[in-house]
């Protein structure tokens, strides 16, 4: 840059509103970090502004003074290098002077006061350079300094960039909206946990008891009804799509638990959909066995009906869901949509006993996202309850997590997605019915892919819905404890933000705002990419060695790295507006310095991988006009009345002890999909076991439920792992000067 280019006056007024302070709007631009610390004004201070831009990969760096009386001095581009920036310094006289230092994109910078005052702003990877890697930790240590201190300027600095709230006495305490309902639950069992430990050990060995009642009860019920294996082979179906689609959503912050509940309730909700369908028939007129119900009926009203879960969570958890990632919408839905689909289909499968049904959903340990139905004679593909709920689910999520970052045109995206979903299940309903599309249907479901392209949409919104997360979760870095170990992939980082600052000072100033805001998006979607792949491989690699330190260590590193994703997620959508602070900040932080003692993250190695996905298109929704039809559908379709009456039929013939036993595996299955499906929080030690079986069997009862055998597989397989696995974590390369040192 020609050393004439730019006035001080421009550059101060682009980041400043004074000369110790900076602007508030542009710390909004791009949600900048920003921390203020004390640090004297000596070569320490330079070395570590020098070390921060260089983390950005810059290698030149704007330096001007700050005061008013220097506002038509030309800015100084120098060398991002500690010789040439005190020479500079030198330059302007022996008397201390207010002095900015900045990215030439103006991304980041460093201002430097007359006093010891310091305040650095800009991507996470800049800040840690001169704070350290716990920035939250940092910003505390500020907040205290200047209590103590009680100077007014450090004061002024705490309250401006919110390290202390506003208020007298209140601002040493968070302050923020009360529990929800579902909070007071999850605290009431978190207290009975710390304070009534045998209680709770008794309440987990008649869980895990219970658990294993369910599956001895499912097994007699699976020969002596017929068709009953068919129906637990849907249900394990159902459960692999779930486990899919929670292992691709790396940034979810509900746990699988909780998408079993959602999928039991969308089960359960089958119930008043059939209601709804009656009522809706009855009052348009039409009888409920059509075939013109299939489509008019049965379609809007599942549709819709399946969200139904999410809106109950969300009266009883309203600031949880503020909390939610992006992705956490999706899964929600399409568990929701997954419990649907597995009541509609078992009341369908259940009465077609040995003749099986006409069209068999997709099964299958290698199938990707299962449960879908081709019709190939038709051209037509099902996706699934599951699939085409979650695609809807994805789209809220965007709009709902994302709106306020990326624009209000998000919003267009759930109805779209409804619209497609619907469509798909139009389209399906109606071959099953013998109705004839509309050219317009047809048009728009050719170009839709005739139902083949949902899995692969639902795949791309979940693709942009983690990298969105872990955007927006990188952003509250501010106020989230680390994770332990040094972040990877810090080459591809630096090369991602040289690049983008490249990029961005070449953008003319003076262009349409438009194309320069998707000039600037542009620039900044490497980094975006390269900082999620970092956060994942991060996470992941922190699983691993703690899978080498045995199940209670992964468990609780499972849990860890939810929770500090929800609390993370929450801060970034708050985004300085008052919320609902949970889990505790402070709990979070004793876990992680746990975790960093207890997995060794002081040494290191090195380690790499990732992967991705893409495809197509959206559509909306058209009509169906009737042929020369007059029975409905054999099987049922997807059409959840059709389905119960059928089932009804079939029920009345079946022999008192069929029926028996018919109840008994339906309450068995339920009881099995409602509990037992967490994390485990306490493990029993297999010395004690072997010395004592029966003193100790209620131990593996508690942490060995059905639904948790899979934590222990994995965690057993885990302690296979060789000991140098812990040199995955990479060690910090050096102590940044300016970290806290503790209270």
């Amino acid at each position: 840059m020609d050393e004439q280019a730019m006035l001080t006056r421009d550059l101060v007024l682009r980041l400043c509103a004074t000369a110790t302070e900076f602007d508030q709007q542009w710390i909004r631009s791009e949600r900048k970090i920003v921390v203020p610390f004390t640090a004297p004004r000596d070569t320490d201070l330079v070395d570590a502004i020098v070390a921060a831009g260089r983390a950005l990969g810059v290698q030149r760096l704007l330096m001007c003074r700050t005061s008013g009386q220097y506002a038509y001095e030309p800015v100084t581009d120098v060398a991002a290098d500690t010789d040439a920036l005190v020479d500079v310094i030198r330059g302007w006289g022996d008397t201390p002077t207010d002095f900015l230092i900045a990215v030439e994109d103006t991304s980041a910078a460093v201002l430097v006061t007359a006093t010891t005052l310091t305040v650095a702003a800009g991507p996470e990877v800049f800040v840690r350079e001169l704070v350290g890697r716990d920035i939250a930790a940092a910003r505390a240590d500020f907040a205290r300094e200047a209590r103590e201190e009680h100077d007014s300027d450090l004061i002024r600095a705490a309250h401006r960039y919110d390290c202390l709230e506003l208020g007298g006495r209140h601002s040493r305490k968070e302050r923020g909206p009360g529990p929800d309902l579902a909070e007071r639950f999850t605290t009431s069992i978190d207290s009975l946990r710390r304070n009534a430990p045998r209680t709770v050990s008794a309440l987990r060995t008649a869980r895990g008891m219970w658990g294993w009642i369910t599956v001895a009860l499912l097994i007699p019920a699976a020969v002596l009804v017929p068709a009953a294996p068919a129906v637990l082979a849907l249900t394990v179906t159902m459960l692999w799509l779930l486990v899919q689609l929670a292992w691709l959503s790396r940034s979810r912050t509900v746990g699988f638990a909780a998408l079993m509940r959602a999928l039991l309730a969308g089960a359960l909700v089958t119930v008043p959909i059939v209601a709804a369908e009656l009522a809706l028939a009855a009052a348009v007129g039409l009888s409920a066995d059509s075939p013109l119900a299939y489509a008019y009926i049965a379609v809007p009203v599942e549709e819709i009906g399946k969200l139904a879960p999410m809106v109950l969570l969300w009266l009883v958890a309203r600031r949880r869901f503020q909390r939610f990632a992006a992705v956490d919408f999706l899964l929600l839905a399409a568990a929701s949509g997954a419990g649907f689909q597995l009541a509609e289909q078992a009341l369908q499968i259940l009465p077609a006993g040995a003749q099986g049904l006409a069209f068999t959903p997709a099964q299958g340990m290698f199938t990707f996202l299962p449960g879908g139905i081709d019709v190939p004679g038709a051209g037509v593909h099902f996706s699934g309850h599951a699939v085409i709920t979650g695609l809807v689910g994805a789209a809220l999520g965007l709009a709902v997590v994302g709106s306020r970052v990326y624009g209000a045109w998000l919003w267009l995206l759930p109805p779209l997605a409804l619209g497609a979903a619907a469509l798909e299940h139009l389209a399906f309903n109606a071959m099953l019915a013998g109705l004839q599309p509309t050219t317009l249907t047809a048009v728009v479901f050719g170009l839709y892919g005739r139902g083949a392209a949902t899995v692969g949409l639902l795949l791309v919104l979940l693709v942009v819905a983690v990298v969105m997360d872990y955007r927006l979760t990188r952003t509250a870095a501010d106020v989230t404890p680390p994770l332990p170990g040094r972040p990877p992939l810090a080459g591809l980082v630096r090369r991602a933000h040289t690049r983008a600052v490249r990029v961005r000072v070449r953008i003319p100033g003076d262009i349409v705002p438009l194309f320069r805001r998707y000039g600037l998006a542009w620039a900044r979607f490497p980094v975006t990419l390269a900082e999620a792949a970092s956060a994942m491989l991060h996470e992941f690699t922190l699983m691993i060695v703690a899978a080498s330190r045995g199940p209670a260590t992964l468990c609780r590193t499972w849990r860890f790295l939810r929770q500090r994703r929800e609390y993370a997620m929450g801060a970034a959508r708050a985004n300085g507006r008052p919320w609902r602070r949970m889990p505790p900040v402070a709990e979070l932080g004793a876990v992680e310095e746990w975790l960093s003692a207890r997995l060794g993250a002081a040494t290191g190695a090195v380690a790499v991988t990732t992967a991705a996905s893409l495809a197509v298109v959206l559509v909306p929704w058209a009509a169906v006009t009737a042929t020369a039809v007059t029975a409905p559908p054999e099987d049922g379709g997807a059409y959840a009345l059709a389905s119960l009456r059928m089932a009804e039929s079939w029920f009345t013939g079946l022999s008192e002890g069929t029926r028996t036993w018919l109840w008994l595996g339906t309450a068995a299955l339920v009881g099995l999909l409602a509990v037992g499906w967490n994390v485990p929080h306490a493990h029993p030690s297999m010395r004690h076991f072997l010395r004592e079986p029966r003193a100790n069997i209620s131990g593996f009862l508690g942490a060995l439920a059905p639904g948790q055998l899979p934590y222990a597989i994995v965690g057993v397989a885990g302690m296979a792992l060789p000991a140098s696995t812990t040199r995955l974590l990479k060690p910090e390369e050096r102590r940044a000067p300016f970290a806290p040192t503790g209270p």
